[in-house]
């Protein structure tokens, strides 16, 4: 049981991770970086990434690409002996009218020892933080699509579990 609890953080986290990330932006304009940073604490866990390429500079719309997260091109970690996968390029659209953003959809796996879980979210919301480009998720949950048995059905991201933020 301490695993399948431990290990459904971990998936968590990992989603919230790659989906949120801390990110925090510059101005926009021609000196915007066109890079994104995230992080999650889930379970006592924590997943982070730092300098993922953008297709735009916020708020226009834009994609993460997740080969400048995932290792060996980016630098995606998490602590607690879990390892995670970006396994799509997530979208976001944003709304400066709501000092929100959405993403698309977000497909990551977690694996820790020789158990792997994937899982997706999909309409996910974030509020800016003031007038940055950092954004905080707001509650979502991520359903399993694949993996162990022992992988939990679903998972669910509290709402502050995890940011990204946009530079």
């Amino acid at each position: 049981m301490r695993h399948i609890s431990r290990y459904t953080g971990i998936a968590a986290l990992t989603l919230a991770t790659v989906v949120a990330g801390t990110v925090t932006a510059t101005a926009i304009g021609p000196t915007a970086e066109l890079k994104a940073d995230g992080v999650i604490v889930v379970a006592g866990s924590t997943c982070t990434w730092t300098g993922a390429n953008t297709s735009a500079a916020a708020p226009s719309a834009l994609s993460v690409d997740r080969a400048t997260v995932n290792r060996p091109g980016g630098n995606l970690a998490c602590d607690g002996g879990i390892t995670a996968t970006l396994n799509n390029n997530p979208a976001f659209t944003f709304d400066d009218t709501t000092a929100t953003a959405r993403t698309d959809l977000i497909d990551i796996t977690g694996q820790q020892s020789f158990i792997s879980c994937r899982y997706r979210a999909t309409s996910l919301v974030w509020d800016r933080d003031g007038t940055t480009r950092r954004y905080v998720n707001r509650a979502f949950t991520a359903t399993r699509t694949s993996g162990s048995f022992l992988c939990p059905a679903s998972v669910t991201t509290a709402a502050g579990g995890a940011s990204v933020t946009f530079r």
